[in-house]
């Protein structure tokens, strides 16, 4: 018999909320949930609830949203909801006092095969860096972020166009039954595996704007992988008269068009826009001018002059 009952979870995007949903309609009880405070939002700066807290708010599940972590009454009342055992999911830093309270400790779930990729952006990183498998790792939480003893890892297939949306995605239909499985192993007493290092490890930081930013000046394949790592969000960009390009959507092509410089584009007889890149070149099949919707590059093309041009 599972010793373990009582969960709560711990969570903010949409990317946990299946796993809430699979933990809530099993035989544990998910007595609370953990999710940030609500904040201002988007361009009307609306206060807004992260999507755990909505789907918690639904499922009648007690909430909990602190400020500071270490905050004594935060503690105190998640003392006294008495978990087994804590599931975390795309969460802040938990300090000690608050992943080792449960007998059970917690457990975390990543979007990475670990110990590779390690950090807050493992889905983007991986398709940027060009990998054709990723996967899921359920561990222990210690001390340092991302290196506790693993339970269960699930290798996810990358496909050749697949972006950062569409891998999301398919990940997170994973995490219910990925958590579930590390809970059974645990009340079983399964041994848990130490992450050992190979020195091929990348890391996987946090995604800042500048890093969206196009290199035209790398290989077609880089740039592809990047602009799919990028989307949909923060979107890759480049500029084009001083103004920011986001390039929503491109693919990697053969076409006779190895003669560009990298960044210049030129509109094909088929009416197609393709730009260079260090060696080959990209089409771009979706793309948003600066203050304007996104566009296919169809209907780019009908707006500009120019047959050839440069992107910075």
């Amino acid at each position: 018999m599972n010793p373990m009952r009582r969960i709560v979870f711990m969570g903010s995007p949409d990317f946990a909320v299946p796993a809430l949903q699979d933990l809530h309609s099993s035989q544990y009880e998910v007595v609370g949930v953990v999710t940030a405070p609500d904040k201002p939002s988007g361009r009307g700066q609306k206060i807004q609830s992260t999507a755990v807290k909505l789907e918690a708010e639904r499922l009648g599940i007690p909430l909990l949203q602190p400020r500071n972590l270490k905050d004594f009454n935060f503690q105190e009342e998640l003392r006294n909801l008495r978990a087994d055992i804590q599931v975390v999911i795309a969460f802040r830093m938990l300090p000690e006092s608050v992943w080792n309270m449960p007998p059970y400790g917690s457990i975390n779930l990543h979007a990475s095969l670990l110990p590779d990729l390690r950090g807050a952006a493992p889905i983007h990183w991986a398709i940027i860096n060009g990998y054709k498998k990723t996967g899921l790792t359920t561990f222990q939480l210690q001390h340092a972020i991302d290196t506790g003893p693993i339970l269960r890892q699930e290798t996810v297939e990358i496909e050749e166009n697949m972006t950062t949306g569409e891998l999301y995605n398919a990940m997170r239909h994973m995490a219910g039954k990925m958590v579930l499985d590390s809970l059974t192993m645990i009340g079983n007493g399964a041994k848990q595996i130490p992450q050992k290092l190979t020195g091929r490890e990348l890391p996987a930081p946090k995604i800042q704007k500048e890093d969206a930013r196009i290199q035209w000046n790398q290989p077609n394949a880089v740039i592809h992988n990047h602009i799919r790592g990028m989307h949909p969000f923060p979107c890759a960009w480049t500029t084009l008269n001083d103004k920011r390009v986001k390039i929503h959507c491109a693919r990697l092509t053969n076409t006779g068009h190895t003669n560009l410089s990298p960044g210049e584009a030129i509109i094909s007889i088929e009416n197609l826009l393709f730009v260079g890149c260090s060696s080959g070149c990209v089409e771009i099949t979706e793309l948003q001018l600066e203050g304007k919707k996104r566009m296919t590059a169809a209907a780019f093309i009908q707006g500009q002059g120019a047959k050839i041009f440069q992107f910075v």
